[in-house]
């Protein structure tokens, strides 16, 4: 009976080593392969797979950011527009009839009640030139029916045509009569280097942002495996404690490990969830709703080709479309400035007019004092249209138009501010080129540095791998507690994140870059080709 119970002893002591055994070569396993456990377990993540390349496509198509900055150029085409129409010429026409009764007290009106019926008519073209000129040619046409005796036309056509000119002369010409113009002009150019650079801001937002859930992806996938590895720490414990190895001290410790594991597990999922859902409105896209949250399916660049900073930042300077469009700003500031300055001086116009006059109509003969006086020879209103046209009966006529308000504190006050405004818009670009050159250089350095910082945390991984595993070693053999293993477990954790993040770090630098000096600096979206 006694050999019997030893036997089954031995046997029972013979089965716990073998699960002890099993337990720690799993745990050996994901130890000494890190990265082949975080793959499997990236793998095992549930999402909508996104590539970056996809994920910018869709936040070109659907992006509020992208939507308004197209609408505020639509908006500066539109001003350029308008302001282009002011020089198109203009065709204009006017029709009038007057019908009219005026009693009479002199003989010679020809009637006691005078009655007069006239239809007027006017047509023409004017345009407003560039240089302040103002430009008008115009036919007038009159049609006069009277019942008055002495009227030996009945009905009288009168017609006129004149070509008349407007040139301010102390007003700056092109300076002033076009600055609406220019500045539309500037206006626009500056819109249009916003815009450009505002598909770069959100392309490097997109692809930050892509990398931050890249990162709280790897995040929860390595909380995942610290949370599996407490647990076979749990198990180990138990069994090392049900055959007497371990007091009931170090199974409470990694239960209580096993519990903060979860909790995180949970809290990382939640971050993760949150930055997709985040995510998705950014590029205005959301996952499949069985999934409910993007996964990441490209790795960041981990090697970068970093110039010399003032390389880059003198490049900036001339190609960073934000700064070009503050030059625009200065430029359309000096117009109306200059404008402003010319606009000071008195207004004097060279006013000049050219044309001609007609007269026809339908002729009849006057009878006074008991004898006929035979009427003109008529024709038709064509006729003293063609007479006017041709200058037959010429008439020209030129001067001069002065004004000035005493004082002149309007046109001052406005010259005044323009000069202003060309002070702040100076001011503007001079802080905007030092705060380019100030955020290109600490992406720069952060970039430069960033191959170190990596190399040091993927060394800083590899140690907190060999702590583990050199601490379950000694947990085996007696010379380390579980309380122990669990803080190596947590900076075990906490170097996979470090990793990640310093991973991350260097792509999102290189992003800025990209977008600070508006895509001229190289190869900054260059993937290394591979999946997770």
């Amino acid at each position: 009976m006694i050999k019997r119970f030893t036997l089954y002893r031995g046997l029972l002591t013979s089965l716990f080593v073998l699960v002890v055994v099993g337990v720690l070569t799993a745990q050996d396993k994901a130890v000494q392969n890190p990265d082949s456990a975080l793959a499997e377990r990236l793998k095992q993540i549930k999402g909508e797979r996104l590539s970056l390349d996809q994920a910018i496509q869709a936040a070109m198509e659907k992006s509020t950011e992208i939507q308004q900055a197209k609408a505020q150029l639509l908006s500066a085409q539109a001003v350029y527009k308008r302001e282009r129409g002011i020089f198109d010429p203009e065709l204009f026409a006017r029709w009038q009839y007057i019908n009219d009764q005026s009693p009479t007290a002199s003989f010679f009106s020809g009637a006691n009640i005078l009655e007069t019926r006239q239809t007027i008519g006017q047509a023409g073209i004017r345009m407003d030139l560039p240089y302040g000129t103002e430009l008008e040619a115009s036919l007038n046409a009159t049609r006069f029916q009277t019942n008055s005796t002495f009227a030996s036309l009945n009905p009288q056509y009168d017609a006129s045509a004149s070509f008349s000119l407007r040139q301010p002369l102390l007003s700056g010409f092109a300076a002033s009569g076009r600055k609406e113009l220019s500045s539309a002009e500037k206006f626009l150019e500056s819109a249009q280097k916003r815009y450009d650079q505002n598909i770069l801001d959100i392309s490097a937002d997109v692809e930050k942002d892509y990398w931050d859930l890249y990162a709280a992806e790897r995040d929860y996938a390595v909380q995942q495996l610290v949370r599996d590895q407490a647990k076979a720490l749990l198990r180990e414990a138990s069994i090392r404690f049900n055959t007497g190895l371990v007091g009931p001290a170090e199974v409470a410790s990694a239960k209580v490990f096993l519990a903060q594991q979860e909790l995180a597990v949970y809290d990382s999922e939640e971050r993760f969830d949150n930055m997709s859902d985040r995510f998705a409105s950014l590029i205005g896209k959301r996952p499949q709703s069985s999934v409910q949250r993007f996964i990441m399916s490209d790795h960041p660049q981990q090697d970068f080709s970093v110039n010399d900073a003032d390389m880059i930042v003198a490049q900036s300077i001339n190609d960073n479309y934000q700064i070009q469009a503050a030059r625009k700003d200065i430029e359309n500031a000096r117009i109306m400035a200059d404008a402003a300055t010319w606009e000071v001086l008195p207004s004097l116009d060279l006013i000049a007019a050219i044309g001609g006059k007609g007269l026809t109509g339908e002729g009849r003969d006057i009878m006074f004092g008991g004898e006929t006086y035979p009427g003109p020879q008529g024709g038709p209103l064509a006729d003293a249209i063609s007479q006017s046209v041709k200058r037959e009966y010429p008439n020209w006529s030129i001067g001069l138009e002065l004004s000035y308000p005493i004082g002149s504190r309007t046109a001052a006050g406005n010259r005044d501010q323009a000069r202003a405004q060309v002070l702040m818009a100076e001011q503007q670009y001079i802080a905007a080129e030092r705060q380019l050159e100030q955020q290109i250089r600490g992406s720069h350095r952060e970039l430069k540095n960033g191959i170190e910082r990596l190399q040091i945390a993927g060394d800083q991984v590899k140690a907190a791998q060999e702590q583990v595993r050199i601490g379950l070693i000694n947990f085996r053999n007696g010379r380390s507690t579980a309380f122990e293993l669990v803080r190596l477990a947590a900076d075990f954790a906490q170097a996979q994140q470090r990793y990640s993040q310093e991973l991350v770090r260097n792509a999102k630098a290189a992003a800025t870059l990209k977008q600070l000096t508006s895509g001229g600096y190289p190869a900054l979206n260059a993937l290394d080709g591979g999946k997770k």
